[in-house]
């Protein structure tokens, strides 16, 4: 009976948090809107391929960056009332640092000026006719990472005003990093099993810190092409989310589950004023940010493995965009009409509502799956 006791204590207290979060959030949206419309932090037709769709227009000038609505309020509130240096300093640190990749790349795309990379040919022609021989020498020693510039373009839409996409991999890389170390140094080697649904544990030693890093850079990215409609990444994040918290719960991972309640809770006032039409939008700071923690929370519950399912929507949209850009560079051709996966259905004529709304009860049907597939 006491523990009963003690998990239905936890529960209450972690929704209490989830509506504290949802309160504050809503407190405090509005001076937030009216910043990012001062400063004129609004999305741009000029890097952003999609407002060419027909209907999309308006969304021009729509503010961006309202993914601090959440990130802000998660941040606080776990400070002030859930810091716990073994489970959530880390979550938070890395949320922090993924948001600020995207903060920096939403400014850029606003206030910077267009950045251009040299062609690994020109680089080449350089190195030979380049009057300065310490120059041809500097040339010549960096052509490995132009190349890997060059190449890391084949994964992004525009270089834009923005940061470049190697610039982004490598800090996502340091995002995925820094978790690794923590669960792998920091945790103890408990935290080198994983769960393999239906068959139980097995520790893979070192080999959790390139996974770990690949499921932050693939989560954050996952979540980050979503955010392409109105409602469609802030209402599958509650769903998420929410999934983590009731895991969280099973596992008594405390300070996990209340940390996801917050998020859940001021996901839901940023949903509230981001269903069409907008009153802002998540952008890279939010995307990113919310992304990486996903990955994060994911992992200290030993769920890694159910990322696809927990996260169906967002890998589902990950995956169209390689789907199309192996189409591009392998077959010379598109595979879908556009890419990620909501824009090729709005093509094809369904409304934006129609494929938020239908995205969202695929996703939730998942996540459903998941949850049990994560009880064996």
């Amino acid at each position: 009976m006491s523990t009963y006791i003690m998990q239905l204590d936890l529960l209450r207290t972690a929704v209490f948090y989830g509506l504290l979060a949802c309160g504050v959030a809503f407190l405090w949206t509005p001076l937030l809107t009216k910043l990012l419309y001062k400063y004129k932090i609004t999305r741009r037709s000029e890097y952003d391929a999609s407002l060419g769709i027909e209907g999309r227009q308006s969304k021009s000038g729509v503010p961006i960056m309202g993914g601090l609505v959440v990130i802000l309020t998660v941040t606080v509130l776990t400070i002030a009332f859930n810091w716990e240096r073994s489970f959530t300093w880390v979550p938070i640190g890395v949320m922090l640092l993924a948001s600020l990749l995207g903060g920096i790349d939403d400014v850029m795309n606003i206030y910077g000026k267009k950045r251009r990379l040299r062609k690994v040919s020109q680089t080449i022609r350089l190195i030979h006719v380049h009057k300065d021989w310490k120059q041809r020498i500097w040339l010549t020693l960096t052509l490995p990472w132009t190349a890997f510039k060059r190449t890391s373009l084949w994964l992004g839409s525009h270089p834009g005003k923005g940061l470049h996409v190697h610039e982004r991999l490598l800090l996502q890389f340091l995002a995925g990093g820094v978790t690794a170390w923590w669960v792998y140094f920091k945790l103890g080697e408990h935290w080198q099993e994983i769960h393999i649904p239906f068959d139980g544990y097995i520790n893979i030693g070192w080999w959790i810190i390139p996974l770990i890093i690949f499921f932050v850079m693939a989560s954050a990215n996952a979540v980050n092409f979503t955010d392409g409609m109105d409602g469609l990444a802030g209402g599958a994040l509650i769903t998420t989310f929410s999934a983590l918290a009731l895991l969280s719960w099973i596992g008594g991972y405390s300070e996990l589950m209340i940390l996801n309640t917050m998020t859940v809770g001021a996901l839901i006032t940023y949903t509230y004023f981001n269903v069409k039409p907008a009153r802002f939008q998540m952008g890279d700071t939010g995307s990113l940010g919310l992304g990486a923690l996903l990955a994060i929370n994911a992992i200290v519950i030993n769920a890694m493995l159910l990322l696809p399912l927990i996260g169906f929507i967002f890998y589902l949209e990950l995956g169209s965009v390689i789907l199309q850009i192996s189409g591009r560079y392998l077959l010379g051709r598109r595979i879908l009409k556009m890419a990620p996966l909501h824009h090729h259905f709005e093509l094809r004529g369904w409304s934006e509502e129609k494929v938020v709304m239908r995205f969202w009860i695929m996703h939730a049907a998942v996540v459903l799956f998941g949850i049990w597939v994560a009880l064996f």
